[in-house]
């Protein structure tokens, strides 16, 4: 029969898109098959409504798929008077492998149903589930996860080949009789009882419990509970960096202001923790120690739905992780690493095939904001915008929030985040996400890029790989790869002009060989040039400097000629010593740094002067005090952004009384306004076509919110789907990397 053939592209694998297809075309009168293969889903149709059929296979695409192109071409159909499934076309891996999703509405019921998964921590369906987490190789298919070891009972056997039943080939497909199992643990001995019922009671009586969970181990305690937490702390050295937390919505409802916009995202499958306004009850300070905001997710696997009905409150679910390791995954590693922090444990026997942290996301001034990549979003792909050569690169990504981005076929992946890179167990995660990514994806680069510090280890992994394989080796500015990738992912073309770019953060090795961190650039993915930047000052003791926020401080006020109000507020620091150093130039390289500087105008407020317990806590702290009105005009001279004129000015609120909330209020209006003055001048002379936000600063929503609002009427760029942070750095460098390659 005359018919098309019908190519679907794009993340259309694993998600329920062939009984989908199947469902369509028996309903709307069409014959042919369908199948899978290397390069998405394939289709051989004929009917009366083909044109219907094709808009179909888009508009009512199954909810975990993304459909990216339906290309059509005439063909002869063999099948004349059916539509089957056919069989898989062989392996490959041109096609999308579909991230890990949380539990659907209709799993969620049958396990609090009385059917035979009533209670059962591994159901799942088409609609939902393990996918990444469990995956060892190509294609997807059981065999080919950690779900290998379980043969399937006759009952699920008969669900999975059931093309009308929501578990076709749905690969993790298990129960009770068949599938894995899990159990309670104390002392190296196997509880008596329900896992569940097991769990919440150790949980309700203070102890922590560490729960395996889909990419990882979670430390687990009662929210409610300041003693636990306090404990948790403790055993963990954790101090003061907040704790993400796990309700249903409706209890998530009870602590947190929760929008329209936030709702979805909570129930989005990637479930990620979201950033969430403290409103109605309170919990400890312990959760997040001088935080506007708490981190929420909703339950993402079934054990998770349980015990939290077992509970009926608010859990604490924390990375399962010795300080600056990563994530524990495995069953022997949790006993050997978390035994110092878990009373007890819940385990189960399904192997965990790659470890993916918690994502975090929240709602910002512009729409959502991803500020850290991992389980559920990962490894979703990003479309190259319009103009890039279709060439494949690998990119290596900084030293801190590391993560890998592959570009093949016209798409790039952003991997997961993995952490930073000093950390040994780090580094050896970094290298076998490297391999991992490489094999899974079939990938064969033409060329590497890095970043153009030469004493990254990412950098000299990426320099070592690019000469022993004869690869193009691309070294890219650390904000020109942050402008980049903010550009990429609001897909600017490669030929759309230049953008100036705002580019705010803690440290980058600069072309000049300084140390940068507030610029403004001016150019697009091949090239830019830096037009603007905030005035340096020394970074004393270094490394040092990102820890004692006093030490930032004492350098600006002796700047801005306050020396006097520096020896008053920091009287038992060595401040001669400081100066001494300072004025030597040892160990104090001169930076522009703008994530020093909130860390020097939270000292001057008295937040945190001594120490940061973890990477951004001054900044945070700062950005959760109440917002006020006013600002201070920064000083131009030349080039030079100098906030000399603002520390004045915070020096004469304070004696006036003004409070801490209205200083770090003062900071963040001024700080926007004397960037954004810069990149508005740019745009308004017609030297570039857009602003672009990018950096670990514009992490900050209220950074962000007000600098917009000093941008009004001209076109911004700003990320979502990629973090400002140096966890898209990747991206960026890849997409410099292919632009540089294109004008070869």
């Amino acid at each position: 029969m005359n018919g098309l053939r019908i190519r679907v592209r794009g993340q259309v694998q694993g998600v329920g898109f062939r009984p989908f297809v199947w469902q369509l075309a028996r309903r709307m009168g069409v014959t042919g098959e369908v199948l899978n293969d290397a390069e998405g889903v394939l289709i051989f149709a004929a009917g009366a409504d083909l044109d219907g059929f094709v808009a179909a296979l888009s508009d009512e695409a199954p909810p975990l798929s993304r459909v990216d192109a339906v290309e059509c071409a005439s063909c002869e159909v063999g099948v004349a008077d059916a539509f089957v499934i056919a069989a898989s076309g062989g392996p490959g891996a041109e096609t999308r492998v579909t991230p890990d999703a949380a539990t659907c509405a209709d799993c969620a019921d049958e396990i609090r149903g009385d059917g035979r998964r009533r209670g059962y921590a591994f159901t799942n369906c088409t609609n939902c589930g393990p996918r990444f987490t469990i995956l060892t190789g190509l294609p997807y298919d059981r065999a080919q996860t950690t779900m290998a070891p379980f043969a399937m009972c006759p009952d699920c056997r008969a669900e999975y080949e059931d093309p009308a039943d929501r578990r076709f080939h749905a690969q993790p497909v298990a129960c009770p009789a068949c599938g894995p199992r899990v159990w309670f643990e104390r002392d190296a001995g196997e509880g008596q009882g329900d896992a569940v019922a097991l769990a919440a009671a150790a949980i309700l009586g203070g102890e922590i419990v560490a729960v395996k969970g889909l990419g990882g181990f979670h430390l687990c305690c009662d929210a409610t509970n300041g003693a636990a937490m306090a404990a948790l702390r403790t055993r963990k050295r954790r101090p003061g960096k907040p704790f993400a937390l796990m309700a249903p919505l409706a209890l998530v409802r009870q602590y947190a202001m929760v929008s329209a916009a936030e709702e979805a995202l909570l129930c989005d499958p990637a479930a990620p923790v979201v950033l969430l306004e403290k409103s109605g009850a309170a919990l400890p300070d312990a959760v997040a120690p001088g935080q506007g905001t708490l981190g929420w997710m909703l339950p993402y696997t079934p054990l998770h739905h349980l015990l939290l009905d077992a509970m009926a409150r608010p859990l604490v679910m924390t990375s399962g992780n010795l300080s600056g390791e990563p994530q524990v995954i495995g069953n022997h590693e949790a006993r050997e690493k978390l035994g110092a922090f878990a009373d007890a444990f819940v385990m189960h026997d399904r192997d965990i095939a790659r470890r993916l942290d918690d994502g975090v996301e929240r709602i910002g001034p512009a729409g959502p904001m991803t500020l850290r990549r991992a389980r559920g979003r990962v490894p979703g792909t990003l479309p190259l915008p319009p103009g890039f050569p279709d060439r494949q690169v690998v990119a290596y990504g900084g030293q801190m929030k590391a993560a890998i981005c592959l570009v093949k076929n016209g798409q790039a992946l952003l991997g997961h985040h993995l952490g930073e890179l000093d950390e040994a167990l780090t580094w050896e995660a970094f290298l076998q996400a490297d391999a991992d990514y490489a094999a899974l994806f079939d990938h064969a680069p033409d060329a590497v890029a890095t970043d153009l510090h030469p004493d990254f280890r990412a950098t000299r992994h990426g320099v070592e790989r690019a000469e022993a394989e004869g690869l193009r080796h691309v070294s890219v500015q650390h904000h020109h790869a942050h402008m980049a990738a903010c550009m990429a992912e609001n897909a600017w073309p490669l030929d759309g002009g230049p953008v100036v770019g705002i580019v705010l953060d803690g440290t980058g090795l600069g072309s000049d060989g300084t140390v940068w961190g507030g610029e403004v650039l001016l150019g697009g993915y091949r090239s830019v040039e830096r037009r603007a930047w905030l005035r340096p000052a020394p970074l004393v003791g270094g490394d040092l400097a990102a820890r004692e926020p006093w030490r930032n401080a004492l350098v600006r006020l002796d700047q801005a000629g306050l020396s006097d109000w520096a020896d008053a507020l920091f009287a038992d620091k060595p401040l001669v010593l400081a100066r001494q150093a300072a004025a030597s130039g040892l160990n104090t390289p001169a930076s522009s740094s703008v994530g020093r500087l909130f860390d020097a105008v939270a000292a001057c407020l008295g937040v945190c002067p001594d120490v940061q317990t973890y990477e951004g806590e001054a900044a945070m702290r700062l950005e959760a005090l109440p917002p006020y009105a006013g600002l201070v005009r920064f000083a131009s001279r030349g080039h030079e952004i100098d906030p000399a004129p603002f520390f004045a000015e915070l020096r004469e609120s304070l004696s006036l009384g003004a409070s801490a909330a209205y200083g770090a209020a003062l900071f963040h209006n001024s700080l926007a306004a004397a960037f954004a003055r810069e990149a508005r001048r740019l745009v308004e002379t017609g030297e570039a076509a857009a602003v672009a936000l990018s950096g670990g600063c514009f992490q900050n929503a209220r950074l962000l919110a007000e600098t917009l609002r000093c941008l009004e009427g001209v076109p911004v760029l700003v990320h979502r789907a990629t973090p400002a942070n140096d966890g898209g750095l990747a991206f960026g460098q890849a997409m410099v990397a292919l632009a540089q390659m294109e004008s070869d």
